[in-house]
């Protein structure tokens, strides 16, 4: 994993971050087609780091199809096709989730995000930590259970982007602070949040969530989101968003497809975080 460069000048330390914001269904090479225009979108806007949407390449009619479609970790029409875009338009990629094939004996696949460079290679993968099994409450009969075709992951995952260094994170983490401490330890400016949030818990939480570990964390926090409702019946909030470290909203895309965009400045991260010192100030770790 690539180290922070320490001779990045003010002017290296702006650069544009676009989320994308999809309604996938359970056709691969649609999904993908519809990603391709994004991406090359964002690019033209000026984007130099996308982050794509948790399920952005298979969001399945049941939950037990992604084992079908799950690639080995390295190679797969989903993998190619991250890699031949990033390095098409010259620009990172944080590809949302895909299923990956796992070591599981009873098949169960994993929910990676896995992250390119500008040259097409993948420099860094994150196997979603906490799995969605939850009744959905004011949703009678709307269960989840992502424990039943997922395996978890185990490892905590940062990766330095032209942005940034970048906390990996997928959806349901999001509730879980103790892992964003864990990667604003490890010098996070930027937390990820890929997801396929319910309509309910998203009207509930949704934008509290992101702000709160923005805030509590001095980082900013983007947030590419599934929009919608999917071939399946299942209907995901959207509402895609780029938050500062001080908790200010910059730009949301409350529904649909398209993306969104904002400026990520780390010179002025670096004097808020000089100035108002809550991260060294702690007492208690994780």
């Amino acid at each position: 994993m690539r180290r922070p460069r320490a001779d990045r000048d003010e002017e290296d330390s702006v650069t544009s971050l676009a989320a994308l914001q999809m309604t996938s269904g359970p056709e691969v090479a649609a999904n993908l087609a519809a990603a391709g225009s994004l991406i090359e979108a964002a690019a033209g806007a000026g984007a130099s780091v996308v982050l794509l949407p948790e399920n952005f390449n298979f969001l399945g009619r049941r939950d037990a199809d992604k084992r079908a479609v799950a690639e080995r970790y390295g190679t797969g029409p989903t993998q190619d096709f991250l890699a031949a875009a990033a390095q098409r338009h010259g620009l990172w990629i944080i590809g949302g989730t895909q299923p990956l094939r796992s070591e599981a004996a009873d098949g169960r696949v994993t929910n990676s995000l896995l992250v390119y460079d500008a040259g097409g290679q993948c420099v860094a993968r994150y196997d979603k930590i906490h799995l969605f099994d939850v009744d959905v409450p004011g949703k009678p009969g709307e269960t989840y259970r992502e424990s039943s075709h997922v395996a978890p992951g185990r490892e905590v995952v940062l990766v330095d982007t032209p942005a940034g260094r970048v906390g990996l994170s997928v959806c349901y983490d999001m509730r879980f602070p103790e892992l964003y401490r864990r990667l604003s330890a490890g010098g996070a400016e930027i937390l990820v949040m890929p997801a396929a949030f319910t309509v309910p818990t998203g009207r509930a939480h949704w934008e509290m969530l992101l702000r709160a570990r923005a805030v509590e964390n001095l980082c900013y926090v983007a947030a590419a989101a599934q929009s919608g409702v999917h071939p399946n019946g299942r209907e995901t909030y959207g509402d895609s968003l780029i938050v500062d470290y001080w908790g200010r909203v910059l730009t949301r895309l409350p529904r649909g497809s398209g993306f969104i965009s904002a400026v990520i400045d780390r010179a002025a991260l670096g004097r808020v975080r000089a100035e108002f010192p809550a991260l060294q100030n702690r007492v208690l770790s994780c």
